[in-house]
C-alpha cells in the first residue's frame, strides 16, 4: 500500500471527480491539451498526486490523492482556474462558451483503502 505522511497524519485518499462542460464537444484539439495542462498545473500547487485521469470530448475525469482537507478546495479552485483560463484562449472561444465553461453538475466518489 502506499500511504502518504503529514505532520501528525498517515492517509491513503483518494477521490474520483468528473467535471462536465456546459457544451458538448468543447475537450477536443487545444483546448483538450490545455485543460490537461492545468490540471497538472493545480496539482502541484496543491501538492496532489495524479493517479489517474482522461479528458474526454464533453468531461473530465481524474482521480487523485490528496491530504483529507484538500479536496474542497482543488474542487472549486480547479473549476475556477482552468474554466477562466480555457476562456481566455480566444475571442471566439469566449463568444462560443460565454461565461460559463463547466455545467453545474459534478460527480465527486471518496475513496479510502
Amino acid at each position: 500500500m502506499d500511504y502518504r505522511y503529514g505532520s501528525h497524519t498517515v492517509f491513503q485518499i483518494e477521490y474520483h471527480f468528473v467535471w462536465v462542460t456546459k457544451y458538448r464537444y468543447i475537450l477536443t484539439g487545444e483546448v483538450g491539451e490545455r485543460v490537461r495542462k492545468l490540471d497538472r498545473e493545480t496539482c502541484e500547487a496543491f501538492e496532489i498526486r495524479i493517479v489517474k485521469g482522461v479528458v474526454s470530448k464533453d468531461h473530465v475525469h481524474i482521480l487523485v490523492s490528496c491530504p483529507p482537507t484538500m479536496h474542497r478546495d482543488y474542487e472549486a479552485h480547479q473549476r475556477a482556474h482552468v474554466g477562466q483560463a480555457v476562456r481566455r484562449v480566444s475571442a471566439h472561444q469566449e463568444a462560443v462558451l460565454g461565461r460559463h465553461f463547466w455545467a453545474r453538475a459534478l460527480f465527486v466518489r471518496r475513496s479510502v483503502r
